[in-house]
């Protein structure tokens, strides 16, 4: 009978100290625990959001928006809507475009819709802009009066581009970031030979990077092995002489190597000095793809070395005595055993690497010149001088999915559980 009573109260509702369910208490103890933790990283993750992801946001939503056109002439998109794009619009076209042109300059607004039109088709900015000076004083029939203002009111090409950029949302800046167009019959077609310079600079861009990546491996890797296999009293002072440009302003160091490879600087001196160059044989090594290679691998020497260092610290030494003791000479040992093992570092220092030369800016203008310059400086010219903000952030675009795709192919290759950045 006893027995039967003990399973009857092992078989009841297991209960807390203060009378509760205890499935329940510890429900409610793991969701307070949650909202804690919640808390606690949501002003990182606030932060994070605010400095990092809404900016890139920003910019893919700058890349395609275009409500200049459309906000400042309402009246000539309206009259646009139907046109089929075949031969010039009526007569109600242009009696709306005389009637936005006289509003949009009225309200200060002419510059903007002449220069956003004028970034697709050369010369449209000083036809607007003049216009718009004497539409107040245009007469009907306005197709005549707009035609002998300026005879590009006659072409069709004029309200071809005018309607497409009508739109509120346009990729003509993506087409452009890549050297095309729309057409006269909105086709997508090359720019004209002239013009074509982005794809140039990109494939540049990324043969600078490439380059640097290679350099900073091959003169990274004898560098990290002996910070890995030294002593520690030399280790140390190995280190703080690969930490050293990190304490160094980026500007002072970049300065430092116009100093150094200009024409009459210090490395051609000495190259004559020493009698390997003659006079008349210095090298231009700077303000070309030379010096922007030379300064970007010595600023970028560190974020190699240290991925580096912090994979080759975690392998045991007994592993190259096994595999010399066993009967591999050196070379074998070091190909075969070692040099695998660091596998994880050089991708990750490579990676590492490329990211931040695909992006660089100041060493680039500052002893890149004209075949030096990367595709940061574009971006920052359109948006420091051109104004073609959205230009700019179509470029913008094109390299950030080009760096989230060198981040996948990353994860498939090494695995992004193995990357080790120091």
């Amino acid at each position: 009978m006893s027995d039967q009573v003990t399973a009857a109260a092992y078989a009841g509702p297991v209960l807390a100290a203060d009378g509760t369910l205890l499935k329940d208490r510890l429900n409610k103890t793991m969701r307070r625990r949650k909202l804690i933790a919640a808390g606690l990283v949501l002003p990182l993750g606030a932060f994070v959001f605010i400095t990092f992801m809404f900016p890139i946001i920003l910019m893919l939503y700058r890349s395609v928006d275009n409500p200049v056109v459309h906000d400042n002439m309402p009246q000539t998109v309206a009259a646009l809507e139907y046109w089929d794009g075949q031969g010039i619009p009526g007569e109600e076209a242009f009696a709306a475009m005389v009637a936005d042109l006289v509003q949009a300059r009225k309200s200060k607004e002419i510059g903007r819709v002449a220069t956003r039109l004028n970034f697709e088709m050369s010369g449209v900015r000083s036809v607007l802009t003049g216009t718009a000076r004497k539409a107040k004083n245009m007469k009907a029939p306005f197709k005549d009066a707009l035609i002998a203002a300026n005879d590009l009111w006659g072409e069709r090409e004029l309200w071809v581009t005018i309607k497409r950029m009508a739109k509120p949302f346009t990729a003509s800046q993506y087409l452009a970031a890549v050297d095309m167009r729309f057409d006269i019959d909105n086709n997508m077609v090359m720019q004209d030979e002239d013009r074509q310079i982005y794809v140039t600079i990109f494939g540049r861009t990324l043969w600078i990077s490439l380059l640097v990546s290679v350099m900073c491996l091959l003169l990274g890797y004898p560098v990290a092995y002996l910070l890995a296999t030294l002593p520690l009293k030399y280790s140390n002072l190995l280190m703080i002489m690969v930490l050293l440009p990190f304490w160094t302003s980026l500007l002072v160091r970049t300065t430092s190597w116009i100093v150094l490879l200009q024409t009459n600087g210090v490395i051609n001196d000495l190259m004559v000095w020493t009698g390997i160059i003659s006079e008349e044989g210095r090298i231009q090594m700077i303000y070309n793809q030379m010096g922007t290679v030379i300064a970007m691998t010595h600023i970028l020497l560190p974020f190699m070395v240290l991925p580096l260092y912090s994979v080759m610290k975690t392998i045991p030494p007994s592993y190259m005595r096994a595999a010399l003791s066993l009967g591999a000479n050196p070379v074998t040992s070091f190909v075969r055993v070692y040099a695998p093992q660091t596998v994880p570092g050089i991708g990750a220092g490579s990676l590492l690497v490329f990211i931040l030369s695909i992006g660089y800016y100041i060493t680039p203008a500052l002893v890149g010149g004209r075949t030096g310059q990367m595709i940061s400086n574009f971006i920052a010219f359109h948006m420091q001088k051109s104004l073609n903000w959205g230009l700019a952030a179509a470029l913008g675009g094109i390299l950030l999915v080009g760096v989230l795709f060198l981040y996948w192919a990353y994860s498939k290759i090494v695995g992004v559980d193995n990357m080790k950045l120091g």
